[in-house]
């Protein structure tokens, strides 16, 4: 009976278990996806066409929802090293600010202020640079 009870425990364990880690080939493909709704963005900037710059900012802000810190930082078990690091926290905040910026883009050029929404992306690709020297050790 005990056989079949732990057999159940680890069969359901093992089922309901999130496989779904977010991996450096994910993490990969992920920056190549949101390098490429960068340079169709600019593109829209460089045609003057709103749909360009709202589909690459769509992808954009699709693409970096996924975006997870390094799996090192987010199950380091030292509290102290942990809040010295910071990186889930900043990636975080680099998440909401490229969101922000990237409505506020589309918005912008919609309404015809096609230099504010420039600076916008301007400042979306500050945030990338960040977290590419922070995070990343650049």
């Amino acid at each position: 009976m005990k056989k079949l009870g732990l057999a159940l425990t680890l069969t359901s364990t093992l089922l309901f278990a999130d496989f779904t880690t977010y991996t450096q080939a994910d993490r990969i493909l992920d920056m190549q996806k949101m390098a490429k709704a960068m340079q169709t963005i600019q593109s829209g900037f460089f045609y003057n066409n709103f749909d360009m710059i709202k589909e690459g900012g769509i992808t954009l802000a699709d693409t970096i929802d996924r975006v997870e810190p390094p799996l090192e930082e987010a199950e380091e078990k030292d509290a102290m090293t942990h809040f010295l690091n910071n990186k889930v926290k900043m990636t975080n905040s680099i998440k909401r600010k490229v969101r922000k910026k990237v409505s506020h883009m589309i918005e912008s050029f919609q309404d015809g202020d096609a230099k504010r929404a420039l600076q916008d992306f301007t400042k979306i690709t500050e945030s990338c640079m960040n977290c590419h020297t922070r995070l990343r050790n650049w």
